[in-house]
């Protein structure tokens, strides 16, 4: 979503939140990242606002948060589109988007920055074209979410994006049904920690906004993306809860505008891109084998140049009562007015939609 800024007050804000953010939060050490590289740039007027990304073998699949139909753009590996899979379905706000083993493109159209909407959304759409609406209610109130993982079994699971790093893990409490709603039970719990890698619109807590999720193909590896960092955890069972329960490797991510997009090639390569016209799909080559290979070695975590593994995700019980607080950090006083600042920014820089 792009960033809106209005005037002097938001810039002292949102400065100050930095500060403040920096004070809270301990950075990680940014570890090199082997094998990055550019691939190409999306220069497609159309895709200004990209938030959800998927591949196949031959193709990428990229689609907007905003719009008044489904379009999902399918994109050559030179960054170029090639065609346009449309549906007359008219979407809130899609933030995200999985690709299933029979190839249907999940749709996640769960964006709710106000809070105030009575259900979320999944599209389920054929690459030929055409979509089949599942509506979903969470059990405890509204959220905004930005990311959707599928499990091997196609099970969909949204996590959401919260300012103060605690995400949270939701998955259909039955089958889904086509309009529903569908009940939506809580699952877990995630606390994601800040770094110093720099990137993203928000300064300092970008680096604990889940902006994006993705599976590898053969559902081994599950990957959360902040503004800033990428966290791949090892699922050899393919179940997503025991992974997010996992310590995760942290990959420290190229410096983006907006970097709201993640997925998996089919080599295990883990692409990342973001909103604006111009900007680059980045790859880092075979991340999912650094997963293994950390798993293999645990002694060589963070050594020799490659990507860290640093504990900066924490996934709770799915049995745990979802209201309790077990295992949080207890905030400072400067939390406080961390707080105070960022309800401020949100109020004043609000990343809208339309």
């Amino acid at each position: 979503m792009p960033v809106e800024r209005h005037g002097r007050l938001g810039a002292m804000v949102g400065a100050m939140a930095v500060g403040i953010g920096t004070m809270m939060f301990t950075p990680a050490a940014t570890a090199a990242v082997p094998g990055t590289e550019t691939l190409c740039t999306i220069r497609d007027q159309r895709l200004a606002e990209l938030s959800g990304l998927a591949a196949d073998q031959d193709h990428w699949y990229a689609v907007n948060d905003g719009g008044t139909r489904i379009e999902v753009f399918v994109l050559g590996h030179d960054c170029r589109v090639q065609r346009v899979i449309t549906d007359p379905t008219d979407p809130f706000d899609v933030e995200d988007m999985a690709r299933a083993a029979d190839g249907t493109l999940w749709l996640s159209d769960t964006g709710d920055n106000d809070k105030r909407r009575e259900t979320i959304a999944l599209h389920a759409v054929s690459p030929e074209g055409g979509a089949t609406l599942y509506r979903l209610t969470y059990p405890d109130g509204q959220h905004d979410a930005e990311a959707l993982l599928l499990d091997r079994a196609g099970t969909p699971h949204v996590i959401t994006k919260h300012v103060l790093g605690k995400a949270e893990v939701y998955r259909p409490s039955g089958e889904l049904a086509s309009p529903g709603p569908t009940k939506l039970e809580h699952v877990g719990s995630l606390r994601i920690e800040g770094t110093d890698t720099p990137g993203g619109p928000v300064g300092a807590m970008g680096s604990t906004l889940v902006t994006g999720a993705a599976a590898s193909v053969d559902g081994t590896v599950y990957a959360l993306r902040t503004y800033t960092d990428a966290y791949l955890y090892p699922a050899p069972d393919g179940d997503v809860l025991a992974a997010l329960r996992r310590e995760p490797l942290r990959i420290p991510l190229p410096e983006q505008r907006q970097g709201e997009a993640i997925a998996f090639d089919p080599e295990g390569s883990l692409l990342s891109a973001s909103e604006g016209v111009g900007q680059p799909v980045q790859a880092v080559s075979g991340a999912s084998a650094l997963v293994t290979a950390r798993d293999a070695d645990p002694g060589a975590a963070g050594t020799a140049g490659t990507a860290a593994a640093a504990p900066a995700a924490e996934a709770e019980a799915a049995e745990q009562d979802p209201d309790a607080e077990e295992g949080l950090p207890t905030l400072p006083a400067v939390a406080v007015a961390l707080a105070v600042a960022l309800a401020l920014v949100f109020g004043i820089d609000k990343l809208r939609r339309r």
